[in-house]
């Protein structure tokens, strides 16, 4: 069993996060705390290490409770860049649910590439959506989820 590594909780923005019990094996298996964030209620594997925070009110309101709570040594899933952000202004590290880490160097240009294409959506040069998440995602967020928790417990 792996050891804990100290005061490291996981806030996942958990509305359309497609990988939700991948994150709570992880949890589980460091013994970290991990904080469902949502706008409604959740059905999540019982697990005394998993809570579910249903937060009401608007859309932001998710993104806001877990900017205001997460901090240094915590980490993120979310996809969310402007939530990805706040989270690295509060010492965080962010994961999107494909393994894509957000850090300083280049939450900028995620930033500038959203409201890009937010724009070409906006004047009809581009269509919504997102790629479809696909069991490579699944297998490269793992990964990147499990050497983040080991960097962490590295800087002790």
């Amino acid at each position: 069993m792996e050891t804990t590594i100290p005061s490291t909780t996981i806030y996942v923005d958990a509305d359309a996060c497609p990988v939700k019990n991948e994150i709570i094996r992880v949890g589980e298996r460091h013994r970290l705390p991990v904080i469902m964030v949502s706008n409604a209620f959740l059905r999540l594997p019982r697990s005394p290490l998993v809570r579910l925070e249903v937060v009401s009110g608007g859309l932001d309101k998710a993104d806001d409770w877990i900017a205001e709570h997460i901090g240094p040594k915590d980490v993120a899933i979310t996809a969310d860049i402007p939530l990805a952000a706040r989270c690295l202004e509060r010492g965080a590290r962010v994961l999107g649910p494909t393994g894509k880490p957000f850090d300083d160097e280049t939450i900028g240009m995620a930033l500038s590439m959203r409201d890009l294409n937010a724009h070409l959506r906006d004047i009809g040069e581009m269509g919504g959506g997102n790629a479809s998440f696909q069991k490579k995602d699944r297998s490269q967020f793992l990964n990147v989820l499990e050497n983040t928790l080991q960097a962490i417990k590295r800087e002790g």
